[in-house]
């Protein structure tokens, strides 16, 4: 019997994802119908706006790329990495399955370019390529992962993968919360250069051969949005950490645990729209004390000042009361003597009549 060439490829690409799926540790499903939590922060301050079960614990998938991109900006301004240099590509991350780009062992591609895969292809290879520059090993890696988060506070995150793909056999899987995804966030908008590659939407690969398209639809509709990142596999859900400015006012919302990815989406656009509707007002900066002269002694304390300018008005007091009892006394004097000189008078008239 003839078998044909597409008739191949299929059988192996079903052997290929039937062994993958065997090769997964089964891990109790948290979706929830239309979303397990959210949560919608100022993107400046971090104040919550408004939340729901934000605390409850989540397969992040591959939000959590969020924080390798975070890992490299940080190593790219402290001048330990650059946007120019090389990324080899290991048997490693070219094995990686998932979305991707495809990585071949060999291959090399700047940092640059394998950001731009990581952000808007959520390339699984690309992320386990860049964490074998980063971190040496895997599991390097995900050390310095979960070193940051907590340094960060994400009290409630466990990272076990470089991508957030569901776990290996004998593996764990990632865990986090909107919370805590809002805290990533937040430290990702910090640098202006991260924002670069999660706003971008369309991109082309490996000299213009592959073109990469964002998954983060919010991208092409919602106003201000520049980024950052979605994640998605059947026990976790649909998640998305999504960022937007409208004057100058930032507004970050996570949304978790999704059945469906257009409900993920309608949720994050309702909850960026609530959010620019319901930021907190602006704190006016306390207005500077005026400036003292150089020959001025340091100021006191406010309570020391206060009762310096009671003492001083008590002492102009005094000496205006001082001014009129000295002058109260003149008059006295000025009376008694004129009273004398009276009687002086009458008594030499009387010697006169006599």
């Amino acid at each position: 019997m003839k078998v044909g060439k597409h008739t191949l490829i299929h059988l192996l690409l079903f052997i290929s994802f039937s062994v993958a799926f065997a090769a997964r540790e089964p891990i109790p499903p948290i979706v929830n119908d239309p979303y397990t939590g959210f949560v919608v922060v100022d993107g400046t301050s971090g104040e919550v706006i408004l939340e729901e079960n934000a605390d409850t614990k989540i397969y992040p998938a591959s939000v959590i790329k969020l924080m390798t991109l975070l890992l490299v900006m940080e190593r790219i301004e402290d001048g330990k990495l650059k946007l120019d240099e090389w990324i080899h590509v290991t048997p490693q991350a070219a094995r990686m399955g998932g979305s991707q780009v495809y990585l071949k062992e060999g291959e090399q591609f700047s940092l640059e370019e394998m950001l731009y895969a990581l952000s808007i292809k959520s390339a699984n290879d690309v992320a386990m390529a860049l964490a074998l520059h980063v971190g040496g090993t895997k599991e390097g890696f995900i050390k310095l992962m979960n070193d940051r988060a907590a340094e960060l506070g994400m009290t409630a995150t466990e990272f076990h993968s470089v991508h957030g793909l569901p776990p290996d056999a004998g593996d764990k899987p990632d865990i986090s919360t909107a919370r805590d995804l809002a805290t990533l966030s937040l430290e990702i908008v910090k640098h202006p250069l991260a924002l670069t590659f999660t706003s971008t939407v369309e991109r082309w690969f490996r000299d213009d051969t592959f073109q990469m398209l964002t998954h983060n639809r919010l991208l092409r509709d919602v106003q201000g949005c520049d980024g950052l990142k979605t994640g998605y596999f059947r026990a976790g859900g649909f998640s998305i950490a999504a960022a937007a400015t409208r004057n100058d006012r930032r507004v970050i919302a996570v949304v978790t645990g999704c059945k469906s990815r257009p409900t993920r989406d309608d949720k994050a656009r309702e909850l960026l729209a609530y959010g620019f509707m319901n930021l907190p007002e602006l704190r006016m900066p306390e207005p500077e004390s005026e400036p003292q002269h150089e020959s001025s002694p340091e100021s006191e304390p406010e309570t020391a000042t206060g009762k310096l300018s009671f003492l001083a008005a008590i002492g102009k007091g005094l000496a205006v009361l001082g001014r009129v009892i000295l002058v109260l006394a003149g008059l006295l004097v000025v009376t008694g003597l004129i009273r004398a000189a009276i009687g002086a008078h009458r008594r030499k008239r009387d010697n006169w009549t006599l």
